[in-house]
């Protein structure tokens, strides 16, 4: 299929869409009738996600860094990002398969050596984002300043902020973040369909993505996504890589892990190998060094087998995902595959088998990301008219309130740009401020969800507990990026923050939200309901105890007043239970104690009002 798209060129500037990728990254323009791919200086399209240091200083970025691989590959770095976004302890283990070299004091930003120079993801990110830059404006002949790049879907907030300060380094205003498979549905042209549903099946080099969209009327609606941001086709490099370094030494005697370079063409023969067996029944692992060789013969069968694990770890998501959009795999009308790891024929077997529908490979799956890149880049420039995009939130957002429960503001699938206002109050007499803790997650408790920022509203009035009115306001914008407010009414007064990025995170504390919070659902509920009913007692043992101040509890028999003491020590024993209907039973018994105080108070209030006033 080769969707044709209504173009408007007028004087507005050209906008680029970029694909940032883990192997290799791509630049692509809306041309008169579609979006074309631009080839690089030495004419070829894919331009490698690999960056070297030249003796003289210099950085090399594609083809020619990938070369130095071998012989420099300590100055050199690949799959950079793998680590965009990520603290020290995200990738401690990825790290051992790395030749590069992290430097010391990252632990809360990645620093990566190269050679007698340090550079963050982000740094050379931008290295490879100049690159494309540098061959748009070679082929447009005419400056390139704005772009839209690609992110998986599942990249969590500092992952796709590291991808925007890349941008801004490399001199180019991002304009939009697009989740890769929203992209690929662009550049397939779906929209003519006028109505459907459809999966995009992403398996790229680092990074797994699926996504459930919905085409009505021209419009892109995602109804759901997930993934896993630590898994694709350099998982299977390196399964490969280690049984080829343990069959090494078996044969040779030799450990060749820590070698860099023999790494390096090893990495290089089982990739060649991979990829033959993509239409292959069979391949060698060629491997030679210092004049000696190996030779490893792989048939397809053994490679299945090798791989099954990692093929079947792409369908659990999958699963969750059609969950998560209320559909089942019978009405998924098409099935659009993206990325090199798809053109593997088990790959495309399972995903036909799970969706019960033959996959869509009319486009390069290594271009087709890039390409819709363009036709969004088309969108925001008004060259492409008539679409709309939908993008969605993978994760709840809200925050804290009493009882340490979450009040969720915007929920996970909501679609972005989206904004929510909630109104707040204080639970202590003449509070001052207010912590505001804003958490992503879908369990019930803040102990359970993911910590995104802290901040403090200042220089609320000092009234009674209740009282005073904080208007909380959540906004992401169409990038996936996140603004807090939070106001008090009475006076105007605000405090404004943009959650920054939060390293130092797992990807699978992130990636497991979602399934916990379901595995976890009845026991959650639970615990939000006894936390609620321990924040109600706190409330009603606090004005019971100013209460007894007053002079209407003197006014109370003395039967009446042991009521009320007895309920409250019952209310105290019963606290810590973990049956909220227990503790609700004892305050309900409180009140019932306390109803005469009420009144006794309501009488001696309501005096005061009328004292020496006539009806």
């Amino acid at each position: 299929m080769n969707p044709v798209f209504q173009i408007d060129f007028g004087a507005e500037e050209r906008v680029v869409g970029i694909d940032l990728g883990t192997t290799n990254s791509l630049v692509a323009y809306m041309d008169l009738t579609h979006p074309s791919v631009i080839p690089g200086e030495d004419g070829d399209r894919l331009v490698p996600s690999v960056v070297s240091l030249g003796r003289g200083g210099e950085i090399i970025v594609g083809n020619q860094a990938r070369k130095l691989l071998i012989h420099e590959s300590s100055r050199t770095v690949y799959s950079i990002k793998r680590l965009m976004g990520k603290g020290i302890a995200d990738v401690e283990g990825e790290l051992k398969l790395f030749p590069f070299h992290v430097a010391e004091g990252s632990e809360s930003v990645i620093r990566v050596s190269l050679g007698e120079k340090t550079f963050t993801p982000p740094e050379i990110s931008a290295m490879i984002l100049r690159q494309l830059k540098k061959n748009a404006e070679a082929h447009l002949g005419e400056p390139v300043t704005k772009a839209v790049i690609t992110v998986p879907a599942y990249f969590n907030d500092a992952q796709r902020q590291a991808t925007k300060d890349a941008g801004r380094i490399a001199g180019l205003e991002v304009l939009r973040l697009v989740n890769e498979p929203t992209a690929a549905a662009l550049a397939y042209g779906l929209d003519k369909r006028k109505q459907g549903i459809v999966a995009v099946y992403d398996l790229g080099g680092g990074t797994f993505d699926i996504s459930i969209l919905k085409l009505h009327d021209g419009i892109f609606e995602v109804l759901a996504t997930n993934g896993d941001t630590h898994l694709g086709g350099d998982d299977i490099d390196n399964l490969l890589i280690r049984i080829g370094l343990e069959d090494l030494l078996s044969e040779w005697g030799e450990d060749l892990s820590q070698d860099g370079e023999a790494v390096q063409l090893l990495r290089r023969a089982v990739i060649e190998a991979k990829e033959r067996l993509s239409f292959a029944p069979s391949a060698d692992i060629v491997f030679e060094l210092r004049g000696r060789a190996f030779t490893r013969t792989i048939t397809r069968e053994v490679f299945e087998k090798l791989i099954v694990d990692i093929v079947n770890r792409t369908l659990g998501p999958c699963r969750a995902c059609l969950a998560d959009a209320g559909v089942t795999p019978e009405r998924i009308d098409e099935v659009v595959l993206v990325g090199g790891s798809t053109r593997i024929p088990m790959v495309r077997a399972a995903v036909e088998t799970l969706f019960r529908a033959k996959p869509h490979t009319d486009l390069n799956p290594d271009e087709v990301v890039a390409l819709g890149a363009a036709v969004q880049a088309g969108i925001l420039s008004g060259h492409v008219e008539d679409q709309l995009l939908l993008d969605v939130t993978p994760l709840s957002l809200g925050i804290e309130i009493m009882g340490g429960v979450v009040s969720q503001l915007i929920h996970r699938n909501s679609a972005i740009p989206a904004s929510a206002t909630q109104t707040f109050t204080t639970g202590v007499e003449g509070q001052r401020n207010v912590l505001i803790h804003v958490v992503q997650g879908e369990r019930e408790l803040v102990k359970d969800c993911r910590s995104l920022a802290r901040f403090d509203l200042n220089g609320i009035p000092p009234l009674p507990a209740g009282m005073p009115r904080i208007e909380v306001r959540f906004l992401i914008d169409a990038n996936g990026i996140l603004s807090v407010t939070a106001r008090d009414a009475r006076t105007g007064v605000e405090q404004t923050v943009e959650i920054k990025p939060s390293y130092g995170l797992t990807d699978a504390q992130v990636e497991a939200m979602v399934e916990e919070s379901i595995v976890n659902a009845e026991a959650d509920f639970r615990a939000r309901q006894v936390a609620e009913a321990r924040v109600e007692a706190d409330a009603i043992l606090a004005a019971t105890d100013k209460a007894k101040q007053s002079d209407a509890y003197l006014e109370l028999s003395d039967r009446e007043r042991k009521d009320i003491s007895a309920a409250i020590n019952m209310l105290l024993l019963a606290y810590h239970s973990d049956d909220h209907l227990i503790i609700r039973e004892q305050i309900e018994k409180l009140n019932a104690a306390t109803m005469a105080l009420a009144e006794n108070m309501m009488n001696t209030a309501v005096g005061r009002a009328l004292k020496g006033k006539k009806i």
